[in-house]
């Protein structure tokens, strides 16, 4: 395998695993179930008691 042939490899399948994970993200970060969690964590600094 030459460095061509391994840099081609590395660049095509890297930017589509770094898509693949940028778009589960997305999907975990915007998914409806995640944003009562996603609201306490926001609210967690003006919070006095320690929840």
């Amino acid at each position: 395998m030459s460095y061509e042939s391994l840099a081609s490899f590395a660049q095509t399948w890297g930017t589509v695993g770094f898509a693949a994970a940028f778009l589960l993200v997305c999907i975990y970060a915007l998914n409806p179930k995640n944003r009562e969690t996603f609201r306490r964590a926001a609210d967690a600094p003006l919070r006095k008691d320690g929840d």
